[in-house]
Formats: structure tokens, sequence, C-alpha cells
């Protein structure tokens, strides 16, 4: 399946939290725009430096009113230790099955489980920006700032 351009509806999503709290794409929308970042491997060096950079701009983030959420083929309990020992502020969403990456193109069969990706993701649950990188792991976060900061400029 190819990956989900901008201008597509954003599949909807049911999935566990770090905590084991589920978590809805619709509900997450309630509360202003969802920067949706799918990640191959917690704990690893890339990934790591990834969701590392996502909660570093936090701030950034809260100003344009959107939220984070990281999403990975890993489980609740694996979530749940990269988040805490990343002390990482957003939800990680455990796709254990890969049937939402598989419904947002990025599920790979080889090399890593999925493919770096983020997708912004506006309050009519419209992909407005899809950002892919596998070797700048600051990319996805900084582009996605810089679309949200255009979106909130035309608002």
């Amino acid at each position: 399946m190819k990956t989900l351009n901008a201008g597509t509806r954003a599949p909807d999503f049911h999935l566990p939290d770090q905590d084991g709290k589920v978590q809805e794409l619709d509900q997450l929308l309630l509360r202003g725009p969802v920067v949706l970042f799918f990640f191959p491997t917690p704990g690893s060096g890339g990934c790591t430096r990834e969701a590392v950079h996502f909660r570093d701009l936090a701030t950034r983030f809260a100003e344009v009113g959107a939220h984070r959420v990281g999403i990975s083929m890993d489980d609740v309990v694996t979530m749940g230790a990269f988040a805490e020992s990343e002390l990482l502020d957003y939800p990680l969403l455990a796709d254990t099955d890969g049937s939402v990456a598989e419904a947002y193109g990025v599920r790979r069969r080889f090399v890593t489980p999925v493919k770096r990706a983020t997708f912004v993701i506006d309050e009519h649950q419209q992909v407005t920006e899809v950002i892919q990188s596998e070797t700048s792991m600051t990319a996805h976060a900084d582009r996605a700032l810089e679309v949200l900061a255009r979106l909130a400029r035309l608002a």
C-alpha cells in the first residue's frame, strides 16, 4: 500500500498508549491538530533522537495548538519503558498488529516494521502534510511545526 498523501482523510484508530489507555484519533482531534509520527524501534539511536526532539519542542507545539502522538508496532510495556526512560510527555501508541501502520501506508515487510513518517492531521481529520525522512531525525518535528504555523496564519 502506498503512503497516504496530503489531502486524504486520516484513518481512524483506537490504540492503547504507554499507560494502557485507549487513544482514539477523533477524540484527540477535539483538542486540536494531531502530529502523528510513526517510528520503527523504540530505544534505537534514531528513534530516540526523533522522539526526544518532539519532546523538546513541546512549547512550540502547544503554541500552535497541536498534539504530538508517536506510534510503533511495539507493545505497551516497551512503549512505557521508552516513554519513561526518555521522559516523553506525549502518548506513544502500541500498534502491535500493524493495522494502523497498514492503513497509513507505512508498514514494511523487510528492514524495519514501519517507515519513519509523520502525518500532520487537522481538526477535520484531513492529512495536511506527510513528512518522510529515514535519516534526518529532526526533520519530522521541524517540518510539522512549519506547516502548523502556516495553517495558523491562514486561519
